[in-house]
């Protein structure tokens, strides 16, 4: 009886910072190309939902023996905390912000790369977040760094927002906020948001979603036909 072969893992890294598309068009580009989808921020906010639930956002040490019991899941869009659907309250603003906190935390860190990996291993996925080409996947197959101005950013926050009939900031404080998260990301001690030094960098500020698509999925497809099975 033959013995499945185990597919190799193929991994494309998209990075940048919030309101940058990191999420739609990773999302896309895995339905185009018929990769599956790994969303590391809804990781992030399950930590930092569950962090503020139980007290623990500002306790470090306390917060990685929880995530010792922490069992989470992601398919198919919907996360999963001990199998409870926290979807829903993973977007709420005040969980977002907690995500943050979270993730400066060296315990937390550890344990969500751990869980990244393995999520890829043996499959074809693109993976969006803030570390994903620098520290989780440093051999990944393309790495992208998508960035956008940070009024235009707020704007699709705004617009989001709407959208999940929540209420909305004015632009002036969105971009104020988002502008101190990059600034906590980017200087934070443990894995900040950098781009890997091979990535490609991607302003999406004035180009079409359709634009942003045809430009990566054309990279992706001449990096797979240059060394590596279809």
């Amino acid at each position: 009886m033959a013995v499945p072969v185990a597919r190799p893992t193929v991994v494309v890294t998209i990075d940048g910072p919030a309101g940058a598309g990191k999420s739609t068009v990773a999302r896309r580009l895995a339905d185009l190309l018929g990769f599956d989808y790994l969303d590391t921020g809804a990781m992030y906010r399950a930590v930092a939902l569950i962090g503020h639930r139980d007290g623990l956002l500002h306790d470090a040490e306390a917060l990685a023996r929880r995530l010792e019991s922490l069992e989470l899941v992601i398919s198919g869009g919907v996360v999963l905390v001990n199998g409870d659907d926290v979807t829903a309250q993973l977007r709420d603003p005040e969980v977002t912000r907690f995500s943050s906190v979270v993730a400066a935390q060296p315990s937390v860190r550890a344990f969500l790369v751990r869980a990244q990996r393995q999520a890829a291993f043996g499959r074809r996925i693109i993976c969006e977040g803030r570390d994903q080409g620098t520290v989780v996947f440093p051999d990944a197959l393309c790495k992208f760094f998508l960035t956008a101005d940070p009024r235009e950013r707020a704007r699709r926050r705004s617009e989001d927002m709407a959208r999940q009939g929540k209420a909305v900031p004015d632009l002036e404080a969105l971009e104020r906020e988002i502008s101190e998260r990059d600034m906590r990301d980017a200087n934070r001690a443990e894995s900040p948001m950098v781009a890997a030094a091979d990535a490609d960098h991607v302003d999406t500020t004035s180009l079409l979603l359709e634009d942003v698509l045809a430009l990566l999925s054309g990279r992706i497809q001449k990096a797979l036909s240059g060394g590596l099975e279809t």
